[in-house]
């Protein structure tokens, strides 16, 4: 059994100022053949599991092609889904016959042309391979996803846990699946139920109400005879796209009655507490004063609004001006500014700078804030980490960074590519205890839970402005359904 795996992996936030060019892409990959293996075997991330499931097969041959991977930011430019498009399926061309292909996509992608990006990936997959090669796709849980996306393949699945700590586990599932239909042991149906809800970021973590009970709902569903995986997808609210908001989807073994009483199900029970999926963050002042005089650390304040897994440009300088003019002290804060590392890299380790930091991408998150102190740390940004982290990733690269010691007692960070704080070691490997710092702000919503939550006295969600702000309500969309609830609170669902 000849089975092709290659991926697409881009969440775009229509509101973020800065497009995902060819350039940006090609400069973080992509990932080919071995080189693939050896990037993700080992990881939690989705390609770990297609790979795990296909060594333990032994009647499998995984033929790693390529996979492209770019961290979230504005929409892909038409030139780079072009391209990539042009080399995902000239490999798959070039490569076969197949008897499966498993994708890992994210299903949240979107280009200036082709706004459901994803389905128009699967459908370019589907016409070259044919109908009769079994198609597998696992999606991230933030996807806003398509009746297309579902009709191009033949099994689909969703990650179940925000932040993301089943990628592996789901792709794992989705390949043997995939493997059983190959081998005509099991003939997929597949139903997909979207009620007009869009859920707000700060009420999507799983482990929270009523995520939780949803996500529960799901996990039982799928222990019914003859189903075979039960997803939920709780969108992405920063695309301005038709397929914006909440998915149910279920895959059954040949009955499509119950794929859609299953789907159907679940998304009237998503509508039964629609108004608490509804949420609202913590005002920067009074969460900075309130970690000021916390006893226990460290305090966690979650930047909402810079939420670079959301697709923000990682600058934003709302919360460390609000420190300044606070005269609060202790804050670990990163900020990529490539432009600030240069000028520590010239100065050296020990030397005092002073620099404006931050808030250069636009009005939106901040302008830039004047730090004076001591170059710490210098290095490439690149580390890894073998723990619990959001999405599965083990390989980080931050860019050249520098730490600075500031006279006010902050550690910033700089990096020279935007990333978010999801890691713990992101502050280890540049010389500090995570332990003992008294206030981290991680640029975030739920991505940073996965790592901070085992050490975290508490942890804050922060109204902060931004392209990827709480306040959903005030984003301009263009091309969303309509109705839809919170948006129009006289939406209904039948």
């Amino acid at each position: 059994m000849r089975v092709a795996t290659l991926g697409l992996h881009h969440e775009s936030n229509t509101f973020a100022p800065v497009p995902a060019t060819l350039e940006q892409f090609l400069a973080s990959g992509p990932d080919v053949g071995d080189g693939l293996i050896a990037k993700y075997a080992e990881s939690q991330a989705t390609l770990a599991g297609f790979i795990e499931a296909a060594a333990a097969d032994d009647e499998v041959e995984l033929v790693p092609l390529l996979s492209f991977d770019l961290n979230p930011m504005g929409t892909i430019t038409a030139e780079a889904l072009d391209a990539i498009l042009a080399r995902l399926l000239a490999a798959l061309e070039e490569g076969g016959p197949w008897d499966a292909v498993l994708l890992a996509l994210h299903g949240a992608a979107a280009s200036e042309v082709h706004r459901d990006a994803d389905g128009e990936v699967l459908e370019r997959v589907r016409k070259l391979v044919g109908d009769h090669v079994p198609i597998g796709v696992t999606y991230d849980m933030h996807a806003n996803v398509s009746p297309r996306m579902i009709e191009c393949a033949d099994i689909v699945n969703i990650y179940l846990t925000n932040p993301h700590l089943d990628p592996r586990l789901r792709a794992r599932q989705c390949a043997d699946l995939v493997f059983g239909v190959v081998r005509g042991e099991i003939h997929p149906t597949m139903a997909l139920e979207k009620p007009p809800v869009a859920v707000n970021i700060l009420r999507q973590g799983t482990s929270d109400s009523p995520m939780k009970e949803l996500c529960a709902l799901a996990t039982e569903a799928a222990q019914r005879p003859g189903v075979l995986s039960v997803s939920i997808a709780e969108g992405f609210p920063y695309a301005d796209v038709e397929e914006m908001g909440m998915a149910f989807l279920a895959v059954t073994d040949g009955d499509p009655e119950l794929a859609r009483e299953i789907a159907q199900e679940l998304a009237r029970a998503a509508w039964a507490v629609r108004t608490e999926l509804e949420g609202d963050g913590v005002d920067i002042d009074v969460a900075l004063r309130h970690a000021a005089l916390a006893e226990a650390h460290p305090v966690v304040l979650l930047d909402v609004g810079d939420n670079v897994g959301g697709g923000s440009p990682a600058d934003s300088t709302h919360v460390l001006a609000a420190a300044q003019r606070l005269g609060v002290r202790g804050l670990f804060h990163s900020l990529c500014d490539p432009g600030s590392v240069v000028v520590c890299e010239k100065a050296g380790v020990g030397s005092t700078v002073e620099l404006n930091v931050g808030g250069k991408t636009d009005d939106l998150h901040g302008g830039p804030v004047t730090v004076r102190g001591t170059v710490r740390m210098l290095d490439s940004g690149k580390f890894e980490d073998a723990g619990p982290t959001h999405g599965g990733f083990r390989f980080y690269d931050a860019g050249p960074r520098a730490l600075i010691h500031t006279e006010d007692d902050h550690m910033v960070l700089l990096t020279s590519l935007p990333r978010g704080n999801t890691s713990r070691q992101e502050l280890v490997s540049a010389g500090l205890d995570p332990l003992t710092q008294p206030i981290i702000v991680a640029k975030g919503v739920h991505s940073p839970r996965a790592t901070y939550e085992p050490i975290a006295a508490e942890m804050i969600q922060l109204n902060t402005p931004g392209c990827t702000s709480a306040d959903i309500g005030a984003l301009e969309y263009q091309y969303r359904r309509r109705p839809m609830f919170p948006y129009e609170r006289e939406a209904q669902y039948e």
